[in-house]
């Protein structure tokens, strides 16, 4: 029987091999959702580093958090890596859900980044 971490772990290889054919070069927004927290990372694929990098464990948002574990805590994660990606000079970007449903604090800090500024 196969466990739920090597499904997860399936799931992330098949979404980030789709990016990877279509994106055409583009930066990606990963998106990594844990039971406390939530981390956001633009990454170029490319060169292979990070451009910028946010979470729920930053000090600019931690005070302001009543937990890192909720859709308020999505949204602003979502908002503070789109601030750090257009600093950085990246825009146009491709969204690596890391084998995650697009729903809940994932679709939230998707959300966040594109009100802030971001496309993908």
């Amino acid at each position: 029987m196969v466990d739920s971490r090597k499904l997860l772990q399936r799931r992330r290889r098949r979404t980030r091999h789709q990016i990877r054919k279509v994106s055409g070069g583009k930066m990606r927004l990963s998106v990594f959702r844990s039971n406390k927290n939530i981390y956001a990372q633009v990454i170029d694929d490319g060169d292979g580093y990070t451009l910028a990098a946010a979470s729920t464990l930053d000090q600019e948002l931690r005070s302001n958090l009543k937990t890192g574990a909720d859709m308020e805590a999505a949204k602003q994660v979502g908002a503070l890596i789109a601030k750090r990606a257009k600093a950085a000079g990246a825009t146009g970007l491709v969204f690596d859900r890391g084998g995650y449903l697009y729903h809940g604090r994932v679709k939230a800090l998707a959300d966040a980044a594109r009100e802030n500024g971001l496309k993908f």
